[in-house]
Order: structure tokens, then sequence, then C-alpha cells
């Protein structure tokens, strides 16, 4: 894993390396052309800020870009070659289950050196599931299209995610959020699932998924009392609980995903 500092000095030498006709490492590669016209052509801007939803049982991960309203457009649904395990969350180290829940990765969680060409750190276990005891490292979303508890893509997804995170990165965005839910959080699929033991979790995390399809804002997400709540912004959270979380109280919500 990298360090911001590395990465950010990794970043000044691209163009330089790229004009020169050097080898360029996979980190550091242009963004594409067709990445450029697809976003222009939504009215998008290479470096927005990003936002990524993972659909385990459909196989499939969104690449959501903020637009110049200030909401997020969809950009581009990856196909999930291979994510392991079953559906619900990952519990425990070994137990090859790809997790769900609200994670955010920053600029040192992408690893540009990664045996599956590309891949970035989700940043499990957060802060719900330290709450719950459940324990594992390491968990990634890579290329290479094999999976042991992580959410594997192809090469050519992994290096335009990459990039698309590492432009927002430079253009400051501090970290962008995950959201990995065990299918699209309809009525009807949460209908069809009514006898999981994982009921209670996904309706908990349905309060997320049904926040975000109301404004297409990712919304403000913390921990408190082993469940997610969650804020439509920062400005929403009441005064007492935002000093609270400030003063680092032993009752308050421990927040995992602000508006940064």
């Amino acid at each position: 894993m990298i360090s911001r500092r590395h990465f950010t000095a990794m970043l000044s030498l691209a163009a330089p390396a790229a004009l020169a006709g050097c080898f360029t490492p996979r980190g550091l590669q242009p963004v594409p052309e067709d990445t450029k016209r697809d976003l222009a052509a939504l009215g998008l801007s290479v470096g927005a800020r990003i936002f990524v939803r993972i659909f385990k049982q459909e196989n499939q991960m969104q690449v959501w870009v903020r637009n110049r309203a200030g909401g997020y457009t969809l950009f581009r649904t990856y196909p999930i070659c291979k994510w392991s395990g079953n559906l619900g969350p990952k519990q425990r180290e070994g137990d090859r289950q790809a997790p769900e829940g609200f994670y955010v990765v920053s600029a040192r969680q992408m690893n540009p050196n990664s045996k599956y060409y590309l891949s970035f750190n989700l940043g499990y276990p957060n802060a719900y599931d330290k709450a719950h005891g459940y324990t594992g490292s390491f968990l990634m979303v890579h290329g290479g299209c094999r999976s042991a508890g992580c959410y594997a893509i192809t090469d050519d997804a992994i290096k335009e995610l990459f990039i698309l995170g590492r432009e927002a990165f430079r253009n400051g965005q501090k970290d962008f959020p995950v959201h990995a839910f065990p299918f699209r959080m309809s009525e009807a699929n949460m209908a069809l699932h009514a006898a999981s033991p994982w009921l209670d979790f996904w309706r908990n995390l349905k309060e997320g998924y049904d926040m975000f399809e109301r404004t297409h804002v990712p919304p403000v997400v913390a921990v408190r009392n082993g469940r997610y709540i969650f804020f439509p912004d920062m400005d929403a959270i009441p005064q007492d609980v935002r000093m609270a979380m400030l003063a680092g109280e032993p009752d308050a919500p421990v927040l995992i995903q602000g508006m940064k």
C-alpha cells in the first residue's frame, strides 16, 4: 500500500513520462480518450467527485460522477466477474465472504502495484463491522476476474475506475464512498429474501440505499448502537449530536462517510 505522499509524487511524474514516450506505470496511465468523450457526453468532467455502488446478485458495479448541479449522474456500470461467498456481510477473517455495507476509499488505499493489475482497499472493517466483532483485512476491488473475498472486475474496468478515482483525488476529493449491497434494494427483492437471517441488516442498508435513490447525493453515514444511521447532508445532523461526535462521547454516532 502506498502512502499519500508517495501517491501524490507519482501523480506529478505521470505527464512527463507520457510525453517522453517512456513506460508509464499502470496507476499513472493517462485518462483514456473514450472516457473523456463519454464523460463529456453526459455533461461530466474529468476530476469530478465519484461514488461507487456494488450489487452482488446482479454482478454489477456502478460508478456515479458528480454533475454541475451537485447531484450524481450514473457514468458507467461494470460487470463484476467474480465475488466470493454468499449474500450477506463478511464476518470473519478467512470466510471468503465479500463485504456488504458502507465504506470509504482514500488515496492511501489505492494500490497501483497490485498483482491483480490495479486495486483499491475497501476499508473493511468499518465502524459497523468492528461494533459487531467482524474481522478481516485487505478486502479489495481489483482486476483479474478472480476473488477470495474481494470484488473482481476486468482489467479494463479497474483501469478506468482507478483513473477516475486518481483524478478526483487530484482535484480535491478526500475519499470516495463505496456502498456494497446484496442486490438492488427494491421492495420486490426484499420480499424475495424475507426469510433470510440477514433481513434486518438489509433493511438497515436499504435506508441508505433509499436516501440516495431519492436525492442522487450520497448520504452522510454514521454508526450508532450497532446500526447504520443516515443524514442527507452534514447540516442535517442535529447540533447536539454533532457536538457529541466531535467530543468523542461514548454513545455518540461514529461518522463513516461525510461530504468531503
